[in-house]
Formats: structure tokens, C-alpha cells, sequence
């Protein structure tokens, strides 16, 4: 294809693009979108905005009741057709009203309500519906709540903006609430039956979606922190000065491209391949990619006046940590910017407990942590539920209870309602004091209890020596205010954390039954000085790794000392060349009772070992390490020899790779492996490999960024600042 026509190409397309999402018209005819249909509910107390098209030329009227407004033409963007119609504002009514918009030709809505509308979004946890929920049969039974509807809007992504999409009102009847969200509805049958107002819910939700698709570019463009991926949308924008000056500059290279192959036609010289389109132009494609969702599900009801938001997502993006919390920012700041309604209420639910495969427990805690921090913005409200999860299921049936909870949220808030206990109780204080920690809580809702009568489950404490987080008895104070925490082993505790990990259904609540969320406190040890070495292992062997050789000679040797032994320990301390330090510490049960092979396996010591340990524990300061105390999934491979990516000794899950399932082999006096592994979760704790090499030797903590995951050939011990093994044991 030639320049000329590859340039027309493009515009035709763009130019089809344009037609596509335009609204049609014929002849003047007036047309509104589809959120504005028979049986919707219209928000009271606010002016209601009413838009559509038709041709400028036509005298276009909006009556409600009896108010009639002029629409008025060329309100937004380069769109002469569209129109919009601001009526006064006016109270909640249950008696069916009609809108009426006049031009060349009527068209009339029928059973419109005045009452309190709820924009319900986010992923499956808010797509869910009635239908799937706890006790459904009856729930639809009962369902008889004609003032109540709905409108789906259809699961649609787009590039570009949409202005219309196909769906209808639909009002509460137990023919019908099957299909209604279920989060949404029971908060609405709560709102509907303390107001005794029509309630309106705009269900634009989607199962499995990340917050980057719901998002609008100017919400990206609010935060800071997700700058890359504001300028990822603009530069695939037609009409910014980034789409353009790269495109001008794509366009530059074709022409000086062509004019080379013409030349070059008919002679000698050969001709290299045209220029490439640029993947920065590359319209989005996955509805999965920034924007794509609030272009087509979110674009076409902006202006539609609500009350606030009800959001359910964050499985898809549980990963990201505090991140998340930026993100959120750009959905609510864009949402909000576009709404033009101020800070409308936000309210969200926190994601359930749920096992999440072999992932590290902390990764979701922490995510936990990143959604709590979304309160800091100014009218938003959390709502907890790891009392009311189901950890082999990521969609907690009960959504009775997420209703009722996000309904009290704006009871509260938003309607008057100040005798509504609506928040969970939440962190305020860590006192440290001799021995023990106190942790005062703030909305206890008339006292910390738990919900089985036993003391407060899942908190944990750290301090000096204690060998990381260990849990720890905890005891509610007299005024229900304050809980305190005591361990054994934890003489000095300095900090806590509760409920940080994945599977955590603790049993702590406020008065009124609202469960604690996870959350942590306190300044933590440094990693050395958190573990009991001295206090509880002692020191065995030290060894600088970059003196390694053949043959190891530790730098101090206590093997002399040691008698009888029932765990064995490993320090592995890592200084990379930036200063950042890599640092773990596994113990297990002891896995021989000679102290002369518990150290690298040298022919010299004769160890040889490849099989399970018992009781692991793991403590690492790198976040990518599954760290955790009785780890019942851990193995060691130890010998001098070389060894093969077979599995000879049958670890579950190991491949024909050099993994954590290897087979060892002639010679013995060969490659040398020391590892450790949590086959469970699929990681190498720490391996040193091939140490007769030096700093050709193989070391690291965690699985291996390359093909052999045991470190196996990386050759990298010269790659580190500094490096030290250290083997401990607890003598008994």
C-alpha cells in the first residue's frame, strides 16, 4: 500500500469511528439516551439534567410535572446536535410522573419517580446478582418492591467515548429481582424501607475487571503517581498534541521511507522494511486496558444526577499494594471532576478473605491496608466483611449483609440518620508499654467484643528477638476501648499487626457486630534484631561467601561447643550493589544430629542430603519471599555432587528443571547444591551452588529471575557487595 492510501486508510477510519458513536438523528427528530426511559427514578433534591439531540434548529422543551424548561443546543464539545435541559430540583414522590420532550416530534417517558438513584460499579462481587446470592429463592419471593429499579448497563468497552447504550429500566418484582445486583439491592431495600422513597440503581459492573478500565483520563491525570499511564491514553487520543506529534512524526518516516523506495525501484540497492505503526497510537484493544470501561459504561450516564457510588472491586488488582490507593484516587477524583455534583459519597466494601493459590498471606493483607487508606478521601466510607467470607469461593454469597452495611454507610452520612452505628471500629493508638502493647481502638460501637466469646484471634506481635511476628494472647480492656497483647518469647513487643493474612476471619467486632478490618502498628525491629538469635539459636558457623572455594573454611566454627540440637537455622545476609540488603532466615526441625553436616556439604563433611524438613519457619525482609512459621511444604537438597533437573526424590510440583526437585549424580566431588525450598509455594528459599567457583559461585534468595529457578548456572556471586552465610542451632 502506497502513503497516500495508507494516510486515507487511517482517516477513513477515523472518520467511521466518529459516525459510529455520534447519536443518529432524522430529520430533527428528537432522541434521548436510554438511561432516560419508561419506570426510571430521578434524584431528588438536585436539578435534574435532562440531554438529547435533535436538530439546532428545533425549539426543544423538557416538562416534568409542572415545570417546563427550553433546552439549550452546543453543550458539549463539538456536538451541535446535542442538547441538555437543566429542570429545578424537587422532592421524592412515589405517584408516577411523566417526562415530555417537545421539537418536531414528543416523546414521552412514563412512570418516572422521584426518589434516591445509586450508580452500583466495580467487578463480579457487584455484578453479582440476587439470583446467585445466600437464600435466593426466597429473597426473589419477596422481592415486591415496585418502588425500587434498575437499569444494566450492558458490559460494552470502547475506545472512544460512547453516548448511548442499550438497556431499559426495569422495576423490583420477584419476576425480575433475580437479575439485580444483589449488593445493590439490599442496600436499596434498606434505604427504601427507612426513607420510604423510590429507590434507582444504575448497575454498570462487570466480573473480573480491573480500576484502570473504569477510569476517565482526567482522573489519571489528578494523580502523580500513574502518570505513564495518563500519557498511554493521550498519546492513543485523536487530537492531542501527543497522538499528533507522533503520528506527524510516523507519517515523516513513511514519506522519507517511500522516497528511498522509489528510488531504489528498479536499482541495485535493496530496500529495508517500511516503518513500523507506532504501538504508542495503538488504539487500547482488551476491555481490561485504561479507560475502555468508562468510555462505554460510564461516559453515557456522567450528568445523570445521583446521590453517590457503590463500589465492589479489587480481586484483579490485589497485587498492587498502595498502589491501588492511587488509582482509586483517579476513579473518584475523575468521576467526580465530570459529575460535577462536589464530592459525592463513595462507599465501597473491602475484599473478602480468600486463598488466592500459593500466594504469599501478606500480599493481600497489605491490599487490605491500600483500601482502608481510600477513607483519606473526603466522603467515602469502607465496608469490612471477613466475617461474612467464604475462603474456598472469591464471591461471598451473602450480600445481605453487604447491602445492609453499605445502606448504613449512607444513612448515616448522607441521610440524617446519626444514631447509625455505620463504621467499623478502626486503629487509633499503639501505647508501648513494659511488656505488653495497648491498642486503643476508635468506633467501637459500645465495646469491643468478639463475636464467639473468646479472646480477640489473629493478632500479632514483634519485638527485639522474637524471631518475627508472633501471635499473641490478646485481652479486651474493662471500657472496651482498648485491647492488650502479651506473648511468650516477646519480651520487648514494639509493634503489632492484626488479621495480615489472606485466610484471616478473625473474631473481633464493635458493639453492633461490625467486624475489624485488618490493619498494623508500631515501628518495626530491624530484620536482624528481630530474630532470636542469642536469645534463642546459637551461632554454629560464619562464613564470608566471597571467600569461597573448595575448601570452606568458616570464618568462626563453634561446632566444638554444640551438643545435643533439636533445630537448625540459616542466615543468608545479601548486600547488593545499590546498598539494598536481601536478607532470610529459615529454621526447621533438625534434619541430623551431626553438627559437622549441617553446614555447605563438602565431601570433607560428608553431608548429603535430599529430602523433607519438618516445622519450617521463614523470615525474610524481601517481599517476595512466602514467609511464615510452621511451613509443613519445606525440603532440603545438600551434597557436594553434581546433579540433573530430574526429580529423583519426588517433590510435589518440581519439573525437569532445575527447580526444587533435582536428582543428584556422579561425581560427588562435583557442582555442590545447598538448598532450601518451600515446594508448597513453589520457591526456593535460598540456594549456594557451585561455592568451589568463588565468585563464580551461585547464590540467592527466592527463586531465580532466570530459566533455573534454584539459581543453578547464574554464576552471579561476584554480582553482590557482600554476602554471609550464618548456621545456627537450638540446643536442647
Amino acid at each position: 500500500m502506497n502513503l497516500s492510501k495508507q494516510i486515507g486508510t487511517l482517516l477513513s477510519a477515523m472518520l467511521f469511528s466518529a459516525l459510529v458513536f455520534q447519536p443518529a438523528t432524522s430529520q430533527g427528530e428528537v432522541k434521548l439516551p436510554n438511561i432516560f426511559a419508561d419506570h426510571m427514578v430521578l434524584q431528588q433534591q438536585m436539578p435534574i439534567q435532562v440531554w438529547g439531540w435533535a436538530d439546532p434548529a428545533e425549539a426543544v422543551t423538557v416538562t416534568l410535572g409542572s415545570n417546563t424548561v427550553a433546552a439549550k443546543f452546543g453543550t458539549q464539545g463539538n456536538d451541535k446536535t446535542r442538547w441538555t435541559a437543566v429542570l429545578p430540583a424537587m422532592t421524592a414522590s412515589k405517584t408516577p410522573a411523566v417526562l415530555t420532550v417537545k421539537g418536531s416530534n414528543t416523546v414521552e417517558i412514563k412512570d418516572v419517580l422521584i426518589g434516591e438513584v445509586w450508580l452500583c460499579s466495580g467487578q463480579s462481587n457487584m455484578e453479582w446478582t440476587v439470583g446467585s446470592s445466600t437464600n435466593a429463592k426466597q429473597e426473589i419471593a419477596d422481592a415486591n418492591y415496585s418502588l425500587i429499579r434498575q437499569i444494566k448497563v450492558p458490559r460494552v468497552p470502547s475506545t472512544t467515548p460512547l453516548d448511548n447504550f442499550d438497556s431499559s429500566w426495569q422495576i423490583c418484582s420477584p419476576e425480575t429481582a433475580a437479575a439485580f445486583t444483589a449488593c445493590g439491592y439490599f442496600m436499596a431495600r434498606k434505604l427504601h424501607t427507612e426513607l420510604d422513597v423510590p429507590i434507582g440503581l444504575v448497575n454498570s459492573s462487570w466480573g473480573g475487571t480491573r480500576v484502570e478500565p473504569w477510569t476517565p483520563p482526567n482522573g489519571f491525570q489528578q494523580v502523580e503517581a500513574l502518570q505513564d499511564i495518563y500519557q498511554s491514553v493521550i498519546g492513543r487520543t485523536p487530537g492531542t498534541d501527543a497522538y499528533t506529534q507522533t503520528l506527524s512524526g510516523h507519517i515523516g518516516s513513511l514519506e522519507k521511507w517511500l522516497a528511498e523506495a522509489k528510488a531504489n525501484l528498479h536499482g541495485p540497492n535493496s530496500v529495508t522494511a517500511s516503518p513500523a505503526f507506532p504501538d504508542s497510537l495503538t488504539p487500547f484493544k482488551s476491555h481490561q486496558d485504561p479507560t475502555m470501561l468508562y468510555n462505554g459504561m460510564i461516559h453515557s450516564i456522567v450528568g445523570f444526577p445521583i446521590r453517590g457510588a457503590i463500589w465492589y472491586q479489587g480481586e484483579s488488582n490485589h497485587g498492587e499494594g498502595m498502589l491501588y490507593f492511587e488509582k482509586k484516587k483517579a476513579l473518584i477524583g475523575g468521576w467526580r471532576e465530570l459529575w460535577k455534583q462536589g464530592d459525592f459519597p463513595f462507599y465501597y466494601v473491602q475484599i473478602a478473605p480468600y486463598q488466592y493459590g500459593s500466594e504469599d498471606p501478606a500480599v493481600l493483607a497489605t491490599f487490605w491496608e491500600a483500601q482502608a487508606a481510600v477513607q483519606q478521601i473526603p466522603n467515602t466510607g469502607m465496608v469490612v466483611i471477613n466475617d461474612i467470607a467464604t475462603l474456598n469461593d472469591i464471591h461471598p454469597p451473602n450480600k445481605q449483609d453487604v447491602g445492609l452495611r453499605l445502606a448504613n454507610l449512607a444513612l448515616k452520612n448522607d441521610y440524617g440518620k446519626s444514631d447509625v452505628v455505620a463504621n467499623s471500629p478502626e486503629f487509633d493508638s499503639l501505647e508501648v508499654q513494659k511488656g505488653q502493647l495497648l491498642v486503643t481502638m476508635k468506633d467501637v460501637g459500645g465495646g469491643l467484643k468478639t463475636r464467639d466469646g473468646k479472646s480477640p484471634s489473629h493478632f500479632e506481635i514483634i519485638g527485639p528477638g522474637s524471631g518475627g511476628f508472633q501471635p499473641a494472647k490478646a485481652t479486651i480492656s474493662a471500657d472496651g476501648k482498648s485491647i492488650v497483647l502479651t506473648a511468650d518469647g516477646v519480651d520487648e513487643p514494639v509493634a503489632c499487626r492484626f488479621a495480615w493474612h489472606k485466610l484471616a476471619e478473625p473474631n473481633l467486632m464493635g458493639g453492633t457486630g461490625l467486624p475489624v478490618g485488618a490493619f498494623r502498628a508500631g515501628e518495626l525491629p530491624s530484620f536482624l534484631k528481630s530474630l532470636p538469635i542469642g536469645s534463642e539459636y546459637k551461632l554454629v558457623y560464619d562464613l564470608d561467601l566471597s571467600t569461597l572455594s573448595k575448601d570452606i573454611k568458616y570464618d568462626i566454627d563453634n561446632s566444638g561447643d554444640v551438643s545435643a540440637f533439636d533445630r537448625i537455622a540459616y542466615l543468608l545476609d545479601l548486600t547488593l550493589n545499590d546498598g539494598q540488603q536481601r536478607q532470610i532466615f529459615v529454621s526447621m526441625n533438625a534434619f541430623t544430629d551431626d553438627i559437622k553436616k549441617v553446614g555447605i556439604p563438602t565431601v570433607a563433611s560428608g553431608a548429603k542430603f535430599q529430602q523433607m524438613v519438618e516445622s519450617m519457619d521463614v523470615y525474610s525482609n524481601a517481599k517476595d519471599i512466602t514467609t511464615g512459621s510452621g511451613i509443613a511444604t519445606g525440603n532440603i537438597e545438600f551434597w557436594p555432587s553434581n546433579y540433573a533437573p530430574e526429580n529423583s526424590g519426588s517433590v510435589p510440583g518440581a519439573a525437569n528443571v532445575f527447580d526444587f526437585g533435582d536428582a543428584p549424580g556422579a561425581p560427588n566431588e562435583g557442582y555442590g547444591c545447598m538448598q532450601v525450598h518451600n515446594h508448597g509455594a513453589k520457591q526456593t528459599v535460598f540456594a549456594v551452588n557451585n561455592w568451589k567457583s568463588g565468585n563464580g559461585a551461585d547464590i540467592g534468595i527466592g527463586n531465580s529471575p532466570g530459566e533455573t529457578k534454584d539459581w543453578t548456572f547464574t554464576a552471579n556471586a561476584g554480582t553482590y557487595a557482600a554476602k554471609r552465610l550464618q548456621v545456627l542451632v537450638r540446643t536442647k
